[in-house]
C-alpha cells in the first residue's frame, strides 16, 4: 500500500495492513513536525511533491528493500500540503519474521525514500521560509 496524500494519515490503518500470522516483526515508523530547525521556531511545514513519479519511485524503493532483506509487507503514507506542528508527514510499516530485518529494512526504507522520491519539504519560519534539500 502507498498512499500520496493531503489528508491526515492514520498509523494504524498502515500497520494494519501490513500485520500476518507469518509476520514475527512488524515496526512502524511515524515522521512528524517538529517546532524547531537549527534553533529557529517552525510555524509549519509544506510538501509537495511529483505524484506520478513519487509513486513509482516508492514501489521501486519496495521492491529494493524486498530484494535486500525477507520483508513480507511494506505500507507507505506521505502527506502534501500544509502540516501543523506535531502533525504526522510520514508513516512506514513493514513486517517481516524477525526484528533485525524489520529495524534494518524499516532505517533504510526512510533514508533512500528521502534521497530518491520526489517529496520536497519547505519549512516556514517567523522570519521566512527555506526549501529543505533532502539530498
Amino acid at each position: 500500500m502507498i498512499i500520496i496524500t493531503d489528508a491526515p494519515l492514520d498509523p494504524n490503518q498502515f500497520t494494519e495492513a501490513v500485520k500476518g500470522t507469518a509476520h514475527g516483526a512488524v515496526i512502524t515508523f511515524l515522521g512528524t513536525t517538529r517546532e524547531e530547525t537549527a534553533g529557529k521556531k517552525v510555524l509549519y511545514l509544506e510538501y509537495e511533491s511529483y505524484d506520478p513519479m513519487a509513486s513509482e519511485k516508492l514501489h521501486e524503493l519496495c521492491d529494493e528493500i524486498r530484494q535486500k532483506w525477507a520483508v513480507k509487507d511494506i505500507a507507505i503514507g506521505h502527506r502534501v500540503g500544509k502540516l501543523e506542528i506535531g502533525e504526522i508527514s510520514l508513516v512506514v510499516a513493514l513486517s517481516s519474521a524477525h526484528r533485525n530485518e524489520a529495524f534494518e529494512s524499516c532505517i533504510y526504507l526512510v533514508d533512500r525514500l528521502k534521497e530518491t522520491v520526489p517529496i520536497w519539504k519547505k519549512e516556514v519560519f517567523e522570519d521566512g521560509e527555506i526549501w529543505v534539500d533532502a539530498h
